[in-house]
């Protein structure tokens, strides 16, 4: 049985992604910012296809695990392969959350919360600043 392939880990300095990403991604993706409810490019986007790391390009997350949560951010229920996606306690804000990660390159992605629908119960509660859409063919 084949392994899966991890990607090799992307590092770049902070001039590098300020370069890379606009003042906003930047923001959200290296400085754990958030987008407002409501305004993200992709908070009710239905088209089908693959939201990427804006980061890094690494897919992240399929349209057919996306739902309408309600909270005003592109929500799914999983990612596309967990490996990618790396959580950590964040305390931030006055309250316990789990913050979720490009495992790529870092990024701040968002936070999972266990809301979600089935199959897995979560709900992976993602800023729009901090992917890209390629949409299916």
């Amino acid at each position: 049985m084949d392994k899966p392939v991890t990607p090799e880990k992307v590092v770049k300095s902070d001039a590098e992604w300020r370069a890379q990403l606009s003042p906003e991604e930047f923001f959200v993706a290296r400085e754990k910012g958030t987008e407002r409810a409501f305004t993200g490019r992709y908070w009710d986007t239905t088209t089908p296809g693959i939201y990427r790391c804006v980061g890094c390009g690494t897919a992240l997350f399929a349209s057919d695990t996306k739902f309408d949560a309600g909270c005003g951010w592109p929500s799914y229920f999983e990612p596309l392969d967990p490996a990618l996606v790396r959580e950590e306690r964040d305390v931030s804000h006055g309250m316990v959350r789990t913050e979720v990660m490009c495992n790529v390159c870092d990024s701040h992605l968002g936070h999972v919360f266990p809301d979600g629908p089935p199959p897995t119960g979560l709900r992976y509660c993602i800023n729009s600043l901090s992917m890209t859409f390629e949409p299916a063919e």
